[in-house]
């Protein structure tokens, strides 16, 4: 494979895990405010709603970091870690945006633990694609 059909698949597959673990938030945080488990946006969350956002939130980023392992070209852990840095960014940007901006962003330590499950989420993805790997080829 060409070095840069290699890097481009790279690319692909992290963009494939951040897309599946957005997709499935959004629609998941949507569907829980219609339904009114989440309260409407920008009304204040308590942490009932917010440990189950928390919840599903690492359900889907191990999802994403794996289907980012999957796609990968080589080295799958690489391509999980990677995407778990970006999350690990994003979730600290979005912490430092809405620090102390009012009731309707919640608790502070909701961003906390989205950014402190960043890494080990994608770790999992990752390895469960090696284990993956592992296993025997059924014949």
């Amino acid at each position: 494979m060409s070095e840069t059909r290699s890097v481009g698949r790279s690319i692909w597959a992290i963009i494939a895990g951040f897309l599946v673990c957005v997709v499935l938030t959004l629609v998941t945080d949507l569907a829980f405010h219609a339904m009114g488990v989440f309260p409407p946006l920008g009304q204040p969350v308590s942490d009932g709603p917010l440990a189950l956002a928390t919840l599903y939130r690492i359900v889907f980023a191990i999802l994403g970091t794996y289907v980012t392992a999957r796609l990968a070209p080589h080295a799958p852990m690489r391509h999980a870690l990677i995407g778990g840095v970006i999350g690990l960014v994003l979730s600290i940007a979005g912490a430092v945006v809405t620090w102390n901006k009012g009731p309707a962003y919640g608790p502070h330590w909701y961003p906390v633990a989205l950014i402190v499950t960043a890494l080990p989420c994608a770790w999992v993805g990752g390895r469960l694609r090696e284990m993956q790997l592992r296993q025997p080829v059924a014949r």
